[in-house]
């Protein structure tokens, strides 16, 4: 029996022959010349066999130093097997086989950017937390992060979208800081210690003023910075994302409270400033007493040694010739005093 195919007659014969034909040359430029896969410098890739990674025997992540900074109850919930990683080169894959590519390139993004709703938080341009005294705060900044070669398989198979889970880490653990920070306290230093003309009971920082939340955590900027980096720092074994640096740039102050702020702002720099002059003040005093003093000992000083001095050559006198030579010294004495005298008042007993 023949079957016309396109117009050509052939027997089912020779039509199965075509078919295998076909079907081996499309498998072999399918899968043979289209089965080797390029991983570029930047991306490190994991192949899966009918949807399982290649594992390095049983070796988990709780060995590798990233999971040092995990808690009793993280370790074990986010303890992942240790894969294959494919660097840069040429790859073939079977069939059954899948390469799941990704990039290793370090990406900055705005710490406001949801990756599930890019419409949020003013379109991904601005984070609003609340402070300790219940002002809602505008917060700009960015985030540098890459995915972690040594936990591929958490980025790839431990959650949908592991991105989403560390900026929601990230806005929940700034969210808390912001609401509870309060600046380190300044302790008053003693008068010895801190200077000449400190007054005692009063910090060297001429810190009076009851602090703002805003102001203390402009100020402390960096502190809440290396704050974040430490806290952020499990993200590499829970999720495979390591979080290079976050940088909190601006921190804004709602509209209806700046005019408010600034006005607390002069007033706190103006008490500053009459401190600072006061105690620059008290310097210039104690400064000059000191210095009469000197001068006082100096001049007191200057009258005794004489005086002491001759004590000295009389007590030597009168150990080397007597009281002969006392007296002897005392007629010496007086006669040079006659010499100088105008007049001379004697007393005459009777």
């Amino acid at each position: 029996m023949d079957v016309d195919l396109f117009g050509l007659e052939m027997s089912w014969a020779d039509f199965a022959q075509a078919l295998g034909l076909g079907f081996l040359a499309w498998f072999f430029v399918r899968h043979v010349l289209l089965g080797f896969i390029v991983v570029d410098q930047n991306e490190r890739a994991v192949k899966t066999s009918f949807g399982r990674a290649l594992r390095l025997g049983q070796t988990t992540t709780l060995a590798l130093p990233i999971a040092e900074v995990l808690s009793p109850d993280q370790r074990k919930r986010y303890s992942f097997p240790q894969v294959r990683v494919m660097g840069p080169g040429w790859y073939f894959k079977w069939p059954w086989q899948r390469v799941h590519k990704v990039s290793i390139a370090t990406r900055t993004v705005n710490m406001a950017w949801d990756p599930e709703t890019p419409s949020a938080n003013h379109n991904g341009t601005m984070l609003e937390a609340v402070t300790k005294d219940q002002l809602n705060t505008g917060l700009t900044g960015d985030i540098r992060w890459r995915v972690s070669e040594q936990n591929l398989y958490a980025y790839l198979f431990g959650v949908k979208r592991p991105i989403a889970h560390v900026m929601g880490y990230f806005v929940s653990v700034l969210r808390e800081r912001i609401a509870n920070f309060e600046a380190p306290k300044t302790a008053a230093a003693p008068a010895a210690q801190a200077g000449p003309g400190a007054l005692p009971g009063l910090p060297m920082d001429a810190s009076m003023v009851q602090g703002v939340s805003i102001n203390d955590l402009r100020k402390n900027l960096r502190d809440i910075n290396d704050h974040m980096d430490r806290e952020c720092r499990s993200s590499e074994a829970r999720y495979g994302i390591l979080l290079d640096a976050s940088l909190i740039t601006g921190i804004d102050p709602p509209p209806e409270v700046e005019s408010a702020l600034a006005a607390i702002n002069t007033a706190h720099n103006q008490v500053s400033s009459d401190i600072s002059l006061a105690q620059a003040g008290a310097d210039q005093k104690i400064v000059q007493s000191r210095r009469a003093v000197e001068i006082e000992t100096m001049r007191a000083q200057a009258e005794v040694s004489p005086l002491t001095a001759q004590a000295e050559q009389l007590a030597a006198l009168k150990a080397a010739g007597g009281k002969e030579a006392l007296a002897a010294y005392r007629r010496f004495v007086r006669l040079e005093l006659f010499k100088q005298a105008g007049q001379v008042v004697q007393e005459v007993r009777s």
